[in-house]
């Protein structure tokens, strides 16, 4: 058994790898975006629930409104951005099946950006 208490500090942080799935913790503070159009995991699948606050996935050209309690699947080669467009905080949780991120946040193994 693995277990951590999760900050949501700014940015983006690894949580912990199990095999073969792996957690990471995303913070993007007002105005404030993750990826853009060409932006995609080659090979892992994105799960993403948002903990807090208010933005809008753009997934293949779709727009997707993110609220608190929002779970998305942006699945393995799937272009995406993550737009921050509340005035808080937008605080999420991703799982990623296979790891797409070393512990630095680096993209890596099959699950890498391309």
């Amino acid at each position: 058994m693995r277990r951590k208490s999760l900050r949501f500090g700014k940015g983006f942080r690894i949580a912990f790898a199990v095999r073969k799935v792996q957690a990471a913790e995303m913070v993007l503070a007002p105005g404030e975006r993750e990826g853009d159009a060409d932006n995609r995991h080659r090979g892992a699948d994105q799960w993403l629930y948002v903990v807090s606050g208010i933005g809008v996935a753009i997934v293949e050209g779709e727009r997707v409104a993110l609220k608190a309690g929002t779970l998305l699947v942006i699945e393995k080669r799937e272009r995406h951005e993550i737009r921050n467009t509340g005035r808080t905080l937008l605080k999420t949780l991703n799982v990623y099946y296979p790891p797409a991120f070393d512990g630095e946040g680096d993209p890596v193994g099959p699950g890498r950006q391309h």
